[in-house]
């Protein structure tokens, strides 16, 4: 067993030298593109400010919408391991979040039905 914890058995690094070097560089410069890209957000400028917070409010529905689709299939997973496992307490809490999920995912729908 101590031959496998040996601390002369353990190889360093396949990298070495420049190669490191390269790599540290390589990588940093690979994420700092995709942070940068990350922010790269289009903008619906128009201008008449209404259509902005018409395409604002867009934008906010589609991000709730998909939390609710989360939520919905979350739900659904949560009901499914529930029957399998025979355990009441999971399956309503399942189906309460698939309720919910539902209800989150078609909110844009249920307000317009209201106004």
């Amino acid at each position: 067993m101590n031959k496998l914890f040996n601390k002369n058995s353990v190889k360093g690094s396949v990298l070495t030298g420049n190669t490191r070097k390269g790599f540290k560089f390589y990588a940093t410069l690979v994420l700092c593109i995709t942070f940068a890209m990350s922010f790269a957000v289009m903008s619906f400028a128009a201008d008449d400010p209404i259509a902005v917070v018409n395409n604002f409010s867009t934008f906010m529905f589609g991000l709730i919408r998909a939390v609710g689709m989360i939520l919905l299939g979350f739900g659904i997973v949560q009901v499914g391991l529930s029957l399998k496992s025979h355990d009441p307490s999971q399956r309503a809490n399942g189906f309460l979040t698939v309720a919910g999920g539902i209800v989150i995912t078609f909110a844009k729908e249920i307000l317009n039905l209201i106004v």
